[in-house]
């Protein structure tokens, strides 16, 4: 007993010193192509996405994936941020793989794994939300080239339907058939099986829930969570306002137009300068730390992991 008190207490002191918390605010950022000359809209130029990265780092965030953040398996150093990365509709800008499996350097993840090279502990890990045109990849067997080096990294592949097609408005049975062939996209080429679903324009259907669990194309599936296109940073997986069924993403863009406020460099502005809005890490992945006046907002799930001080 007094081992197991001394123990909490020591957490209990490491959790103060880190200023932990939480049930902060994470950013998940989306991501289209990374392209030399993006036309207008949500595609960013290979320097516009390392210096997004550069910043994230020297900001001290630390990537999770899509999957981590929805089971709420978050373990990340003490003093830390989690952010999610996401990338949609599986382009060749994001991945492609040269002649002995290697990223080509100006790609997304080359991009990623040489930023993460250049600051220890930037882990070099995101989601991909896939579609049918994966990676430009068309036999079978490049496709499942791609997606086993994904998932042999330590990446993360979600669900994005197989055409992305607009779902606002559908019925029931043609969501439920876009989202299963999105799957069985999946699940035919390798051992895995999404446990996240981006929308399509992020529009949800007519009744949420269809997007969350269902069966069409000859499979089935159970999502954790479905993210949206924007506009906010994401709530704390630990707390009563995370909702499952409706997860905001942040589109990356510099401050113009409506992104002056709702984009990511607006965003990290403004999380820089709201930190104690923003989920900093105790460094254990076993307990969810905040301050004490927070413990209302704490849900239920995560009652007997609560570390407050």
């Amino acid at each position: 007993m007094a081992a197991a008190a001394s123990e909490k207490k020591t957490e209990t002191e490491v959790a103060a010193k880190a200023k932990a918390n939480e049930l902060g605010q994470i950013p998940v950022i989306m991501y289209h192509r990374i392209i030399k000359n993006p036309p207008p809209g949500d595609d960013r130029t290979p320097e516009q996405f390392r210096a997004e990265l550069e910043r994230l780092a020297k900001e001290d965030y630390v990537p999770i994936t899509a999957a981590e953040y929805v089971t709420g398996k978050i373990g990340i150093p003490a003093g830390k941020h989690p952010v999610v990365l996401t990338f949609d509709d599986s382009s060749p800008s994001q991945l492609t793989l040269d002649g002995m499996g290697n990223p080509k350097p100006d790609t997304a993840v080359g991009i990623l794994m040489d930023v993460a090279k250049k600051h220890p502990g930037f882990r070099p890990v995101a989601t991909f939300y896939v579609i049918r045109d994966l990676f430009g990849m068309a036999k079978p067997e490049e496709q499942t080239q791609v997606l086993e080096w994904l998932k042999d990294h330590g990446f993360d592949i979600g669900n994005h339907t197989r055409d992305h097609l607009n779902l606002l408005g559908k019925p029931e049975k043609e969501v439920e058939e876009q989202i299963g062939a999105g799957q069985k996209l999946v699940t035919s080429l390798i051992k895995f099986s999404p446990v996240t679903l981006a929308l399509p324009y992020g529009n949800q259907p007519h009744d949420k829930k269809w997007a969350m669990k269902g069966s069409g194309a000859g499979a089935s599936y159970d999502f954790r969570g479905v993210f949206l296109a924007g506009y906010t940073p994401a709530p704390s997986p630990y707390t009563k306002d995370f909702d499952p069924v409706g997860i905001p993403r942040i589109r990356s863009k510099e401050k113009v137009g409506d992104c002056v406020k709702f984009c990511s460099t607006a965003w990290l502005d403004w999380l820089n300068a709201n930190a104690t809005d923003r989920f900093t890490s105790d460094g254990n992945a076993s307990t969810v730390a905040f301050p004490k006046f927070k413990a209302p907002f704490v849900a239920a799930p995560y009652a007997t992991r609560a570390l407050p001080y």
